[in-house]
């Protein structure tokens, strides 16, 4: 959702991992104060890990903004390279101040290197990354498509049309819910069973 950076303004503290990815997504009062933190990153995290995604050698990232730093602030951890392409230069500071590893910042073009890293995680919004289309040819990596509406996209069936793993953005949508319930009712929830409820529901109103 938007307004991730524009969060940052209304608390009056914020957690460490917000201020990392500049961007938060959960805003909580105490003692008359708004506290600020992200559930994305760890969403990231559940939603590849149960894919069986962990160590990684090279990932791309499309797009550079809150959702992608929260990717990058993850992957930055499994992942021994990081390549960003990104369609404004002026983010990239800010891309950089969420990684734990060196970006290789990339332009907003088509890419061979989209088919020679382990994964693809695309951020952008709608079709924007249909330009990419003309660059897949047998990708080696599965795709995380942080989109679920409108599903699938462009990309995600042009690449599931390979056998390739596609990950869809309903994931990410769920899991950093869950982190959300648990930080507002201060429980350790069954995500196992709460994962497959919430995503059931989802696709429901989805169709």
């Amino acid at each position: 959702m938007p307004l991730k950076e524009e969060a940052l303004s209304l608390a009056d503290n914020s957690s460490s991992l917000s201020q990392r990815i500049s961007s938060g997504n959960t805003l909580t009062r105490a003692d008359g104060k708004w506290f600020l933190t992200s559930t994305d990153v760890a969403g990231f995290e559940y939603s590849l890990k149960s894919q069986q995604i962990d160590a990684l050698d090279t990932v791309m990232v499309l797009g550079a903004g809150a959702t992608a730093r929260a990717a990058v602030s993850y992957l930055s951890t499994v992942a021994r390279k990081i390549h960003v392409v990104s369609r404004n230069a002026q983010r990239e500071a800010s891309m950089s101040k969420a990684s734990d590893t060196p970006i290789d910042y990339l332009p907003w073009e088509p890419t061979s290197k989209i088919n020679e890293v382990d994964l693809v995680v695309n951020t952008v919004p709608g079709d924007a990354a249909s330009s990419f289309l003309s660059s897949i040819n047998a990708p080696r990596g599965a795709l995380f498509e942080v989109l679920y509406h409108p599903w699938p996209t462009e990309l995600a069936r042009t690449w599931a049309n390979t056998d390739r793993l596609v990950v869809d953005g309903l994931e990410l949508l769920i899991h950093q819910a869950i982190s959300q319930m648990e930080i507002f009712s201060g429980v350790v929830l069954d995500r196992t069973f709460l994962h497959a409820h919430l995503r059931k529901a989802a696709l429901k109103q989805l169709t």
